[in-house]
This record gives C-alpha cells, sequence and structure tokens, in this order.
C-alpha cells in the first residue's frame, strides 16, 4: 500500500482521472479536490454543507451528491461524522464544472419529497444516473433513504426504491443488467434488475435480491465493481474492502488500516491501480488490485 495523499478532510468519492490525478470529495471542508500525482491537494470548487459521492457526466462536469452536512467530532485524532449539522443545508444533486469549478444545483427533491443525504452516485451508458440517499440522522429519529434515477439536464429524477435503510453504495454489472445497492447498517448488498433506464424489475415477492450479508460488528459504505463483475465494498468498523462475487459464493475481506475505509476506485492504464479512501485518518492510498476495475462511462476511455 502506497499512501499518495494525506491532511484530507475525510475523502469520499474518489474519480481516478486520465492525467493521473484523484477528484474526490472531502466531506469535512465541503469542497471538491483534486489530488495531484505529487500528492498535492487543489480545491476545484466550495460546495458547503456535505459533498460526499462524485462521478464524471457525459458533458465532462463533475456531478456531486451533497448530503447536506454531518456534525464531525475529533477521537485521538481520528474524525468521525455524525448526526445532521446543526447548520444542515439541505440534501442536493450539485453540477461543478471541473475547468472553473462553478456549481450549480439540479435537484433538491423528488416529488414534493426533499433529498435529505443523498450519498453515492454512478452513470449508466444512456447519460442517466441512479444515487442513493442516505438520509439524515438526529438525536432521537433516522430517515429512511432510496434509490433514485435521474437526468443531467434537470428534468427529470425518480424514486425508484423505497425505503431502504442506510443505502450508500450504488454501481452497475459490467452488462449494466443490475444496479447494485449496499445497506450500511445492515450490512447487506441489493442488487436490483435493470429492464430499462431507470426502471427495475420486481423479483418474486420483493423488490430486489440481497446477494450478501456481513456478519458481527460491520458496517457497508460506497463501492465499485470490477470488470468481471466483483462488487467491492468499502467496510467500516472492520475497516477494509469486502469483495463479492457475482453470484455470492465468494467474499473476501482485504484489510486496511483505517476503521473507516469509504470508498475504491480503479485507474491507471489497465485499471488495475485501486485508489482508496482512509476517511477518519484523511489519506488516499493506492494499491494494485487483483484484477482490474470496470471501466466508468464517460471516463477511462
Amino acid at each position: 500500500m502506497t499512501i499518495i495523499a494525506e491532511g484530507l478532510k475525510f475523502p469520499e468519492g474518489p474519480i481516478a482521472m486520465d492525467d493521473g490525478s484523484i477528484v474526490l470529495v472531502e466531506i469535512a471542508r465541503g469542497t471538491l479536490s483534486r489530488v495531484q500525482p505529487d500528492g498535492s491537494i487543489e480545491v476545484i470548487a466550495d460546495l458547503g454543507g456535505g459533498p460526499n459521492g462524485a462521478a464524471i457526466g457525459p458533458d465532462g462536469a463533475c456531478y456531486v451528491c451533497n448530503n447536506g452536512g454531518f456534525q464531525w467530532r475529533e477521537v485521538g485524532g481520528l474524525l468521525f461524522p455524525g448526526n445532521m449539522a446543526a447548520d444542515y443545508s439541505g440534501g442536493r444533486i450539485e453540477r461543478v464544472d471541473l475547468a472553473t469549478g462553478k456549481s450549480e444545483v439540479l435537484y433538491t427533491e423528488c416529488n414534493g419529497n426533499p433529498l435529505r443525504g443523498p450519498n453515492d452516485i454512478v452513470f449508466d451508458r444512456q447519460g442517466g444516473f441512479w444515487f442513493t440517499d442516505h438520509g439524515k440522522g438526529e438525536s432521537r429519529k433516522r430517515d429512511r433513504g432510496g434509490l433514485y434515477y435521474a437526468k443531467i439536464d434537470g428534468s427529470e429524477i425518480r424514486e425508484v426504491v423505497f425505503p431502504m435503510v442506510e443505502p450508500n453504495g450504488v454501481g452497475l454489472s459490467p452488462d449494466e443488467d443490475f444496479v447494485y445497492v449496499a445497506e450500511t447498517i445492515t450490512s447487506r448488498l441489493w442488487r436490483f434488475k435493470v429492464v430499462a433506464p431507470g426502471e427495475i424489475e420486481p423479483v418474486g415477492r420483493f423488490v430486489g435480491e440481497c446477494i450478501a450479508g456481513l456478519p458481527g460488528h460491520q458496517m457497508f459504505d460506497s463501492l465499485a465493481v470490477t470488470a468481471d463483475g466483483h462488487i467491492c465494498v468499502a467496510t467500516i468498523l472492520n475497516g477494509g474492502i469486502t469483495e463479492i462475487s457475482p453470484d455470492s459464493s465468494s467474499v473476501v475481506h482485504h484489510a486496511f488500516d483505517d476503521v473507516i475505509t469509504t470508498n475504491i476506485c480503479f485507474g491507471g492504464p489497465d485499471l488495475k491501480t485501486a485508489t482508496i479512501c482512509l476517511s477518519t485518518t484523511g489519506r488516499l492510498a493506492q494499491v494494485e488490485w487483483n484484477r482490474p476495475g470496470l471501466a466508468l462511462n464517460f471516463l477511462n476511455k
């Protein structure tokens, strides 16, 4: 494992760019940032709230899930997110021009219901995007979350699955026949059959199919998919990456030295360089993965 950057304020949503840089969010800093190959960090846009997940769209802009803000606490030099911030600014989807840093808000609600804590995002081949809303927690209550689909021009947003229990990571299978969602607190990985952009097919009496779950005290965060369809889910408390085969016959944990390992992305010429967010310690790590990652739509071309 090689540490390529330190001093980040709870990094998440990494994107391996073709120039070798990593675009990511710093949730506690409220920014969309870029880590250069030499480890230097520059702010692309100051978004406020809690920028959480990020993805490059068909127009080359970066689309950001903003959860509106967390409370933060530092314990033993480690930074931990908590409940909804006192200055919570509302959940939203934002578009950022990477060249200028200019941002605009695309969505703040769906069907009259406010977005509470948009979390992770992935684009399909048609140029639309799936995203999760994790919800927000307060001292005595917790939102239910969901899976959504939207278009980049602001013309359409739809609630596809609701409710879910703290949905977090989202990704597509290589053929885009399935959309995967990882639930944090249940540590369950769900699979939904995609029949058209933004549409899923029920499985028997249920909307989706649970293909994996973890025992004990460990939880799921964000995810990425490999070229051969394995789902790599960032795992917190038992910090690391849990790699799950598409038929769920194999579940392998790759340990990393941060209790809240939040995300993974793939880059490099062969897409075998995994960049991993070690978030409580504010570090970005890289390691050669055992299989290449899936080339993302509108990136890695």
